[in-house]
């Protein structure tokens, strides 16, 4: 019967057991991979989303009220980006 190895501490990973001693070799596992954080945070994706929403909403209504495409997509663009900055002191 083997007797049971310790528990390593999270931060390391075990490697492949050393040719010399037979022992298990530890090494420190690396803090954060490269290139794992995310493109954009989630506040910001939330924001965006939102003053998209704002956006189609508005360039709707502006279509529905009989107005040319073009100034419905202006006016929709317009909404999106003024409602971005009040979207991002809202939403915390």
């Amino acid at each position: 019967m083997s007797t049971p190895e310790p528990a390593q501490p999270a931060q390391y990973v075990r490697a492949a057991s050393s040719e010399s001693t037979g022992q298990p070799v530890v090494v420190p596992a690396p803090a954060s991979a490269p290139g794992t954080e995310p493109f954009v945070s989630l506040h910001t994706a939330v924001v965006l989303l939102a003053a998209v929403v704002i956006g189609l909403v508005i360039a709707t209504l502006t279509v529905l009220s009989g107005a040319h495409p073009a100034t419905a997509a202006i006016t929709g663009l317009t909404a999106a980006g003024a409602g971005t900055g009040v979207l991002r002191n809202l939403i915390r």
